[in-house]
C-alpha cells in the first residue's frame, strides 16, 4: 500500500468514527420516492414545457456550448435568458454562468482583492466562503444576522468593503435583515452581496426574490447572485446588477472567463421555467403554506422560504432518522458537521409545491412520526 493509499484509508476511518462518511447514491429515473431533499421547489424541472424547451435546445444547438462565453459559447439563448432574468428581478443587467457556485466565485473574486475587506455572515454558503478565501481579501466573519457587528466592522476600516449574506440561509431557512444591511452598507459606501439561491422563485411577488420584495433591486450598493438549479429546476447561476458590474465581471471574473459556457439545454430549460413562473405567480404561495403547516407539525421554527431545519441529537441519530424515512418512501436531507456552521446535525426538509396533495400529506405523516421517535435518542 502506498503512502497515499494509507492516508486515504486513515481519513475514511476517521470520518466513519465521527459518523461523517458520505457516499454517492445514484437514483433511478423511475424511482417511487417522495423527494423532500432536493431543491426543485416548484416542480418545474419535470414540467412538460420545460422538458420540451431543454430537449429542443439540445437538438438545435448541440449537447454543449462548445467554448467559453467570450469565445463562441454565448448563444442567443444566453442573451435572452439574461434579459428575462434581469427584467423579472427588477435589475438592469444579468450575467449567466455555469453554476450558482461559479456565480458567487466570480462576483466575490472580481469585486474584492488583497486591498479589500470582506465582512461575512457566519452562516453563508460554502461557495461564498471559498470565494472570500480565493479573493485574497481580509476576511471578518460576524455573528449570524448581526447587523451591529457588520456596522462595527465597516466603521473600523477605510478599505473597499463587501458584506456577504444570503436572502434565505440554506441551513436554518431564516431570512437575512437585508433592509438594515443595505442601509449600513450605503452609510459606509460598502457593497452588499446577496445570494438569492433560496429566494428566487420563493420570496417576493411572484417569486422575484427578497431583494425585489424589499425595494432593493437596482440599489447602487446591492449586488445579487442566484442559481437556476433550485426553484427554476434547471442548472446554472447568475449575477444581477448594473451594466457596469456585468462589464467588470465579463472582463475580470476568472471563473466566468475560463469556464465553458452553460449548455444550451440548461439555458433553455431555465428560461422556460422562468416563463412558467411568470404565468403562475401563485406557485410560491403554496410553498409557504406547506412549509408553515409542516413546521408547526414538527414543532420547529417556520421558514422564511422552503427550507425546514430539524435539529437532531447527533450525526448518528440524524442518519438513522433519514434512513428510516427513506425506507418508508420519503427522502430528506441530512446536514452534519462540517456542512453546518454551528455544528448541530439536522434533517433538512424542503417544501415542494410540485407534489400532489396526497403525496405531500403522506410525507408529512411519515416525517412527524419518525422525527418524534428519534428526538429523544442520544
Amino acid at each position: 500500500m502506498s503512502a497515499w493509499e494509507r492516508w486515504f484509508a486513515e481519513q475514511r476511518e476517521e470520518r466513519e468514527r465521527a459518523g461523517l462518511q458520505r457516499a454517492l447514491r445514484p437514483r433511478a429515473r423511475d424511482e417511487h420516492l417522495i423527494d423532500l431533499a432536493g431543491n426543485d421547489y416548484l416542480g418545474l424541472s419535470a414540467h412538460p414545457e420545460v422538458r420540451r424547451a431543454a430537449a429542443g435546445a439540445a437538438l438545435g444547438w448541440g449537447a454543449g456550448a462548445g467554448a467559453s462565453r467570450l469565445v463562441t459559447g454565448t448563444t442567443e439563448l444566453h442573451a435572452e435568458l439574461e434579459r428575462e432574468l434581469a427584467e423579472f428581478t427588477g435589475q438592469r443587467a444579468a450575467l449567466v454562468l455555469s453554476t450558482g457556485y461559479h456565480a458567487n466565485l466570480s462576483a466575490v473574486t472580481a469585486l474584492a482583492g488583497k486591498d479589500a475587506l470582506i465582512v461575512s455572515d457566519a452562516h453563508v454558503h460554502a461557495s461564498l466562503i471559498d470565494a472570500a478565501r480565493l479573493s485574497r481579501a481580509s476576511i471578518e466573519v460576524v455573528g449570524h444576522n448581526d447587523v451591529s457587528a457588520v456596522r462595527a466592522a465597516l466603521a473600523d476600516t477605510d478599505r473597499r468593503a463587501i458584506v456577504l449574506a444570503e436572502s434565505v440561509f440554506s441551513v436554518l431557512g431564516d431570512a437575512a435583515p437585508l433592509a438594515e444591511l443595505a442601509a449600513v452598507c450605503a452609510e459606509h459606501d460598502a457593497l452588499l452581496l446577496v445570494d438569492e439561491a433560496h429566494g428566487l422563485g420563493v420570496l417576493g411577488p411572484g417569486g422575484r426574490g427578497l431583494v425585489h420584495a424589499l425595494g432593493l433591486a437596482g440599489h447602487p450598493n446591492v449586488v445579487v447572485t442566484a442559481t437556476l438549479s433550485k426553484a427554476l429546476g434547471a442548472m446554472g447561476g447568475a449575477v444581477l446588477g448594473s451594466p457596469a458590474l456585468i462589464d467588470h465581471l465579463t472582463n475580470r471574473a476568472r471563473p466566468f472567463i475560463f469556464d465553458t459556457a452553460l449548455a444550451p439545454a440548461a439555458v433553455a430549460g431555465a428560461q422556460a421555467a422562468l416563463r412558467q413562473l411568470r404565468a403562475a405567480p401563485e406557485l410560491p404561495g403554496e410553498i409557504h403554506r406547506r412549509a408553515a403547516r409542516l413546521a408547526d407539525r414538527l414543532v420547529v421554527p417556520r421558514s422564511a422560504g422552503a427550507v425546514l431545519s430539524v435539529p437532531m441529537p447527533s450525526p448518528g441519530v440524524a442518519l438513522a432518522a433519514q434512513a428510516k424515512a427513506l425506507a418508508e418512501g420519503v427522502r430528506v436531507g441530512c446536514f452534519r458537521p462540517p456542512s453546518v456552521p454551528d455544528g448541530v446535525s439536522r434533517l433538512r426538509i424542503t417544501a415542494q409545491a410540485g407534489l400532489d396533495a396526497p403525496s405531500w400529506n403522506r410525507a408529512a405523516e411519515v416525517l412527524a412520526r419518525i422525527i418524534d421517535e428519534h428526538r429523544s435518542e442520544q
